[in-house]
């Protein structure tokens, strides 16, 4: 029981270390172009993003007015 304990430390241990490497690789320096594409990118989402909720709003109005309440 005590031999299975071990492993499964050791195991842990492994997992937790391979995790924090590959952490560690996403860190790479990027070149500023691809850094301001990505900002740009981000914007982009974000105005689409509010676009389709303001579409999403306006049909829910149309529909509740055509309700009649």
């Amino acid at each position: 029981m005590k031999q299975r304990f071990q492993t499964l430390k050791r195991s842990i241990g492994a997992a937790a270390a391979a995790g924090l490497l590959m952490t560690q690789q996403a860190y790479a320096a990027l070149p500023e172009a691809v850094e301001t594409e990505m900002a740009t990118a981000k914007t982009d989402a974000v105005e689409l993003a509010t676009l389709g909720l303001l579409i999403i709003i306006a049909i829910a109005a149309v529909k509740y007015l055509r309700r009649g309440v």
